[in-house]
This record gives structure tokens, C-alpha cells and sequence, in this order.
């Protein structure tokens, strides 16, 4: 049985390394997971006063709507000055609102990311994953993923054509798939 899995690309990028990570990570993962790319760009900015009568902005719902209703979540970000940019930290706050609402909580959860540095986002993911235990997703904690983006591994369609980056990206969605049935 294929379980769904909400997708936050932490960068606004159509290009980003991290949309085509996830992308990537979306074809290795058919049949197991189906990932729903879930928009992030179109936020407003978190504002306590934008809230009326306990809904938020349209692009709000929307997205509270999208991650409610996948059995998971993915978070793909790249890392900004060694943290979370600040797109994606929009989505988290935006989602845990109103108080006793957050979409978050209990829901199996994990974050990757690419880099062209050597450490990949292993700065940005250690905030990350703090933010997400704190929102009360249950996030899986190994294997970790931390991966040097090296285009030459991928084919113009963003498909992975190298067999070691393939087998890793596999490894990885076959644990979160195990990760999301265990507490699925």
C-alpha cells in the first residue's frame, strides 16, 4: 500500500538542488510513497492578525489542507548561513497555528538536503530536526542524509543516472517508508 508523503522543498528555486533531491527521491520511492510537492512560496509572512475566525489566508489552508492530509511529511531544505531558511520556517509556524491546530503533530516526519558543500546541510539539519520534535513530529532519526550535490550523477531530466547515488537515495525512502508503516 503506497503511503502519502507531504513535500516542503525549503527553497523557492525552480531549479534548487534540493527540488531536484526531491524530485529524485520522488522517483525512487513509486510505488512504496507518493509525494505530494506541497507549496511554500505563496505564504504570507507569519501574522497572528492575519488569522480570521480561526482560518488563515487562503495559501494557508491550502497547505495546512496538504500536509493533514498525507499520511507523512518530507522535508527538503537546503541550509542557509548553517540554519533553516526562512521559507520553510515560515511553512512549520504557519502550520502549528491556532494553538491545539498545528497539522504537524504526530506525523511521521523526516529532513534531507544537498549541498554543493563537502558536510552537505548537517548544520541546517540539526536545527531542523530540533524544530521538528519541538512541532511533535515523530521524526526518524536514522538513517541521516547528507548529500553533496554533484550534477554529473543526474540526467537532464533530473533522473538519477549514477547506480551508488541511486542506491543510497533508495536506501533512504525504503527506511522512511518502514519509518511511516511503523507508526502508520
Amino acid at each position: 500500500m503506497s503511503r502519502s508523503v507531504a513535500v516542503l522543498v525549503g527553497s523557492l528555486r525552480a531549479q534548487s538542488i534540493n527540488r531536484i533531491t526531491a524530485k529524485a527521491l520522488a522517483r525512487v520511492a513509486e510505488g512504496s510513497l507518493t509525494f505530494d510537492f506541497v507549496e511554500i512560496g505563496d505564504l504570507p509572512l507569519y501574522n497572528e492578525d492575519l488569522w480570521q475566525d480561526g482560518a488563515g489566508p487562503a495559501p494557508v489552508e491550502r497547505m495546512k489542507a496538504q500536509v493533514a492530509a498525507a499520511d507523512a511529511v518530507l522535508l527538503v531544505s537546503p541550509e542557509y548561513n548553517r540554519a533553516v531558511p526562512g521559507v520553510l520556517c515560515n511553512a512549520l509556524d504557519w502550520g502549528s497555528r491556532p494553538p491545539g491546530k498545528s497539522v504537524w503533530s504526530h506525523k511521521p516526519a523526516a529532513c534531507v538536503g544537498a549541498s554543493q558543500g563537502a558536510i552537505g546541510t548537517a548544520a541546517g539539519q540539526v536545527h531542523l530536526k530540533a524544530r521538528m520534535v519541538t512541532l511533535g513530529m515523530i521524526a526518524m532519526g536514522h538513517p541521516e542524509f547528507y548529500l553533496r550535490f554533484e550534477p554529473e550523477k543526474y540526467a537532464p531530466d533530473g533522473s538519477v543516472q549514477d547506480e551508488s547515488l541511486r542506491k543510497f537515495l533508495t536506501g533512504y525512502m525504503d527506511a522512511f517508508a518502514r519509518h511511516i508503516e511503523r507508526l502508520g
